[in-house]
């Protein structure tokens, strides 16, 4: 059952920075103010890096300033949202208007590989029952590790042709917002074999695939399972008593 939608969620912050990337993950371009910067880290009032997290690594990107360019080259969550400076590079000052852009290329991969990962994960669930135990990606290619005890013949092959079929239905991708109370009570919305959600979260994100997949999640997406492209199940590994790991990239 699919929840009902409150509409799109809004943009978040990590202390003083607004995230820009929970609102609208198809932003690569945007201006912003610098509260900080030091060799070790920028804070800017409004940002669309992603700074990692549930699997997905950082984004990548850089800073227009003053006819200068700061490479960006990863982010991090502390206090505020952290921007990682390239060494070397020149630096704004504090009060400094900057021109931020997000690395497309970068981007678009890692949201086309969470959301297969996703699909993999709904896939699995529905259709034998096992839960996520870990997961890893990096652009194009990722892995999920089920509590799996065993696998029926031609499980891999079956695993690809189901992905497949959920690409080709172009089934719709959202993101919302709900109470921590009203999300919990959703069925199966922690797809983890052990819940990772934060006591202190109060307000839970979710990412909802249409017809198949309804979790909590922070990460970035695709609009569609269609704009995920083709999914290659590369190898099933058996990983030990009932821990099985699926490995795939993408292939368009």
């Amino acid at each position: 059952m699919t929840p009902p939608r409150p509409g799109p969620t809004g943009g978040d912050r990590l202390g003083r920075t607004l995230r820009l990337e929970l609102a609208d993950a198809t932003l690569r371009e945007w201006d912003a103010t610098v509260l900080d910067a030091t060799p070790e880290r920028i804070v800017l009032d409004r940002s669309a890096f992603y700074p990692g997290g549930g699997g997905q690594p950082p984004d990548h990107g850089v800073l227009l300033w003053g006819g200068v360019q700061t490479r960006i080259v990863g982010a991090r969550r502390a206090d505020d949202l952290e921007l990682i400076p390239a060494e070397g590079d020149p630096l704004p000052v504090p009060g400094a208007a900057v021109r931020g852009a997000i690395a497309d290329e970068r981007r678009t991969a890692l949201m086309r590989t969470h959301s297969a990962l996703h699909l993999l994960s709904g896939v699995v669930f529905r259709d034998f029952a096992a839960l996520v135990t870990g997961s890893n990606m990096e652009p194009g290619e990722g892995r999920l590790d089920f509590n799996l005890d065993a696998v029926p013949e031609g499980f891999k092959e079956a695993v690809a042709a189901r992905c497949e079929q959920e690409v080709l239905a172009d089934r719709a991708i959202s993101v919302y917002s709900l109470p921590r109370e009203q999300a919990l009570a959703i069925p199966d919305i922690i797809r983890t074999a052990k819940n990772l959600l934060p006591p202190a979260i109060e307000v839970v994100r979710i990412v909802d695939i249409n017809g198949l997949d309804v979790q909590a999640d922070g990460g970035t997406h695709v609009a569609s399972t269609a704009a995920i492209g083709r999914i290659e199940v590369v190898k099933v590994e058996n990983k030990g008593k009932g821990f099985r790991r699926i490995r795939v990239r993408l292939r368009d």
